[in-house]
This record gives C-alpha cells, structure tokens and sequence, in this order.
C-alpha cells in the first residue's frame, strides 16, 4: 500500500558533485524519524506493511515504512546502493551477514559459521550499510507496529531477494523499482 506523504521533510547532503554519504542518509533517517507529526501520519494496516515514499538528501531515494506485528522483509539486498534506516516508533531487529559475497554470477551459497550478525534497534536507533548488504529486517513484536525511515542512494536499481536455510543462501528473484512503485 501505498500514500502521499503530509509532510515532506526538507533534503539535505549530498550535492550534484557530490553524493550523499552513508553517514548523510543516517543523518536523514535520524531527523525524520524525529518528526513526530510525520510519524503519526502514516496509516497502519494490521495485515501488510505500509508505507510512503520521501524525499531524500541529495537524489536519494527514501522511505517511510509501517510494519504489522510479526512482519518482515525477508532476506534481500539492495544491490548497488548504500543505504541507512532509523527505526522510529516500536523496535525494528536486523539479521545480516558480516560476509561479502559475490555480487553477480550464482545461485546459491554455502556460508561460513560465524557470519550472522543481529541488532535490535528500538526508537530512535538505526544504522548505515554498504553496498550488497544483505540483510532482513523483521518486526518480531506479536501487538505491537513498528515503523521506520529508510533512505538509500543511488535509488534502488534493483533488490535482490534470497532464501535461507541453514547455512545456504538462495538467489530466488530480482526485482526492479517498477516492480515496488
């Protein structure tokens, strides 16, 4: 689902000449998380996600995204770009590999022990990433939504979308923004 935000939250970092950093989209999520008013207008759906698409710093794209209880993005990259989110209301938990992998070329992959990372971010916490992160993001509280900003640069060419069992990594789809917008 998704809405036209009320509010748009002034963009700022990153010029023509120079792209938005990690450190910038942080910096973004952060702010806009903050706004409280922002926060409170986004509808929530108690069987999907919601969300709205922002303006971000510099050319980069961002969102404002409403998790149900229990609900998750499943284990995806976003390819090319870099990327920050803040959870802004409830608690958000990341799962990710603390492993490059190879981009381009396979299917399916074997990880080593010891590359699982989890952080459980409430209100007010988030992170940056690099490119080819991969990762997913879950809202693990059985009553309560959660809902967080997002910003990546450049705009998503592309998300990757994976399957997990055990220690094998899957490539199951790749998706591209017509697929999401």
């Amino acid at each position: 689902m998704s809405v036209t935000p009320s509010v748009s939250p002034a963009a700022t970092g990153g010029t023509a000449d120079s792209p938005p950093t990690q450190a910038d989209l942080l910096d973004f999520a952060r702010r806009t998380a903050a706004d409280t008013e922002l926060i409170a207008s986004l509808p929530l759906d108690p069987e999907g996600r919601t969300w709205v698409r922002l303006e971000g710093p510099g050319g980069s794209e961002a969102w404002l995204i409403g998790w149900p209880p229990g609900s998750g993005t499943g284990w995806h990259d976003h390819a090319d770009s870099v990327g920050a989110f803040v959870t802004a209301d409830g608690a958000l938990t990341e799962s990710s590999l603390a492993a490059r992998l190879p981009t381009d070329g396979w299917k399916t992959l074997e990880l080593a022990e010891g590359v699982d990372r989890e952080r459980r971010l409430p209100a007010g916490q988030g992170r940056s990433f690099g490119r080819h992160h991969v990762h997913e993001v879950l809202n693990e509280s059985p009553d309560r939504h959660a809902v967080s900003v997002h910003a990546y640069y450049p705009p998503l060419p592309r998300i990757r979308r994976y399957s997990r069992t055990g220690q094998v990594l899957r490539l199951e789809q790749v998706e591209r923004p017509e697929d999401w917008q």
